[in-house]
């Protein structure tokens, strides 16, 4: 059961940090300002926000980590939490099952319940440091509610779901919903995508009986899966009883680059959470790419930087673009925000190495602490073969050791930034701790270590 209260501070309770206990600014005026607001589904939402609230979104566990692109829902509630409300966090371990239709042309695979309780775990794992980091960074205790939908889901037979939500369903607006009507124009959907918009209804009326939860982000995606969950609360209660427990949605815009593209991916793949899937060198980097016409979105998107914060930075970073002042900014407020302040730090000094001359690199190797480097750090026993092309290819640095050997002949291949040779051995860097390192890239910015205990 996936039930806890997420808590994070920057040392203890006694020392600088602060509850909410009271409504601390207007959390859909901060949204707006950052480009975070898509619809509201009523304009009495901004008075409802006066006072403290439950809110929640749902997070899909697909997947075994969260990508980048699943952020702006988390940065939302992370908002909605430092202006005085309460959060919740909804991991999909029964709607995960199924997998939303919404934004997809082919129904998803069904996951196996081990992978899918795996991958519930790692998502909450995922999800407890990024509310940890969210209350050090604010310097006030963030508490956060993390909820498994299976807990209530599972114990609900097909007969009692008909009874208390098929007979309040109309197949009319369930047609309508775009993450359906789109699918009907090729080859259809199964009647399980189908219902997933009864089940994520489901939820938002559960969550509004049991924990008094008023207000469902998500999305702009969503629109149509939260209007149908308000729509089961309206039609159980009846409309003069919601007029005191009201139910609203907030969806979030799709965050996209200034060419149109959809954000969070990195040459076609998707940069992860979680470390073992995108390195912290690689997180770090995503950001540092930010072209000059996406990052003054992103940093009023993705960062918890005030909007003050963000535009003396941009004045910055306009006296000398080159220097990629705000680019900087941002990849660091975003890895400490994801990963923390020890890989950012990691990630600063990795970033030095790819740009280091093969003079400069034995100083940082001996700077950087290794253990905290991560996937990008590979491990030997004294002895082993060193041959740099099959080492390159064995760690992922490149796809295959025909691709290494070609790499080096073509003087594309680095041992400590300078043309590699075939033997890694002569090359290693005596570390201070003891053992010996080496730097192995390919091309401008691709980069492993070899760590010889």
């Amino acid at each position: 059961m996936l039930a806890r209260v997420v808590r994070g501070s920057i040392s203890s309770p006694s020392r600088g940090v602060r509850r909410y206990s009271t409504v601390t600014g207007d959390v859909v005026g901060e949204l707006e300002t950052r480009g975070l607001v898509h619809t509201l589904t009523s304009r009495a939402l901004r008075t409802h926000l006066s006072s403290p609230r439950t809110v929640y979104s749902g997070v899909d566990p697909s997947a075994r980590s969260l990508h980048v692109g699943n952020l702006l829902p988390l940065l939302a509630l992370a908002h909605f939490a430092r202006c005085g409300h309460t959060p919740i966090v909804l991991v999909g371990g029964a709607t995960g099952s199924i997998g939303d239709p919404s934004g997809r042309s082919t129904e998803r695979n069904a996951l196996d319940p081990d992978t899918l309780t795996a991958n519930v775990a790692a998502i909450q794992s995922q999800l407890q440091m990024f509310f940890a980091n969210v209350a050090t960074f604010s310097g006030k205790e963030v508490g956060v509610r993390m909820l498994n939908n299976y807990t209530w889901m599972s114990g609900v037979s097909m007969l009692d779901f008909l009874g208390e939500v098929g007979r309040h369903a109309r197949l009319t607006q369930m047609l309508a919903r775009d993450s359906v009507a789109s699918r009907m124009e090729g080859e259809g959907m199964s009647y399980t995508e189908f219902s997933y918009q009864l089940l994520q209804a489901y939820d938002f009326a559960h969550l509004h009986r049991s924990s008094g939860c008023t207000v469902q982000l998500g999305g702009s995606d969503q629109l149509g899966n939260i209007s149908a969950g308000i729509d089961l609360i309206r039609r159980r209660m009846g409309a003069k009883a919601m007029q005191d427990d009201p139910a609203y949605g907030l969806t979030l815009p799709l965050l996209t680059t200034a060419s149109g593209e959809k954000f969070g991916k990195s040459a076609g793949n998707a940069v992860w959470l979680e470390e073992a899937l995108t390195s912290h060198l690689e997180f770090f980097q995503f950001f540092l790419r930010t072209p000059d016409a996406d990052v003054a979105r992103y940093l009023n998107a993705l960062t918890l930087l005030s909007p003050g914060e963000i535009a003396a930075v941009l004045r910055e970073h306009d006296q000398d673009r080159s220097k990629r002042k705000a680019q900087r900014v941002l990849a660091d407020h975003m890895t400490r925000l994801i990963r923390g302040a020890e890989a950012a730090k990691t990630a600063q000094t990795l970033t030095q190495l790819v740009a280091a001359t093969p003079d400069d690199v034995p100083q940082l190797l001996r700077q950087l602490d290794l253990h905290s480097a991560g996937s990008i750090v590979t491990r030997l026993r004294e002895g082993e073969p060193m041959d740099v092309t099959r080492i390159a290819a064995e760690t992922g640095l490149v796809k295959s050791r025909a691709e290494a050997k070609r790499l080096l002949s073509a003087r594309g291949l680095y041992i400590n930034n300078a043309p590699a040779r075939v033997g890694l051995q002569e090359q290693m860097v005596q570390l201070p701790r003891g053992g010996k390192a080496a730097v192995i890239r390919a091309g401008k910015s691709a980069l492993r270590i070899v760590h010889i205990a």
